[in-house]
């Protein structure tokens, strides 16, 4: 079976690839978008995913016969879009979600750590296999997770953690740190 690799068959696989990483990528973080309710990001992610996908597969359907290696960069940019869509929309982090920490001996020291950094903090008494344990429950955008889980590792190596993703949010805590931009960055005050 030939599989018809020429030069210009290259080309075109090539931008099928990279133009369906980018159609499949708008997918998953609208997909993601709807799931958190993000309607006005949802409506416009369709729109040019729906767009680009039809330009996509009209150039692959007229030529997939004649050159069946471009249903390979087809289906490859698929798969690389919902990957590179997941990972797109991990870095952005929009959302909130609630952490639940779990400490058996360090609930309190965590609990004025977290509040100090600004982190709004609820604390539950509880009891675990083995006696007595302190549940955090933390409401954070999802973007501060990075910041939130390495103070708990580093508090409580031990404590145990659960994340859930939120819908509607009333009111979160999350502190505000203004940085210095362009002459004030070099004069900044120790």
């Amino acid at each position: 079976m030939d599989l018809g690799l020429d030069s210009v068959t290259l080309i075109t696989g090539i931008l099928v690839f990279l133009a369906r990483v980018t159609d499949v990528t708008m997918g998953t973080v609208r997909t993601i978008s709807i799931v958190q309710g993000r309607t006005k990001t949802a409506f416009i992610l369709g729109f040019f995913e729906v767009s680009m996908w039809l330009v996509v597969i009209s150039a692959v359907v007229q030529k997939i016969m004649d050159k069946p290696i471009l249903g390979v960069f087809y289906a490859l940019g698929f798969s690389t879009g919902s990957v590179v869509g997941i990972m797109l929309e991990r870095r952005i982090g929009s959302g909130h979600l609630t952490l639940r920490v779990i400490s058996a001996h360090k609930g309190k020291e965590l609990t004025d750590n977290l509040r100090e950094a600004g982190y709004g903090v609820t604390v539950f008494k509880g009891e675990g296999l083995s006696g007595p344990v302190s549940l955090l429950y933390i409401v954070s955008r999802r973007k501060d997770l990075i910041r939130i889980l390495p103070m708990v590792k580093a508090i409580d190596p031990g404590a145990f953690h659960i994340t859930e993703q939120v819908g509607d949010v009333s009111k979160v805590c999350a502190p505000f740190v203004q940085q210095p931009t362009g002459w004030r960055a070099v004069f900044k005050k120790k």
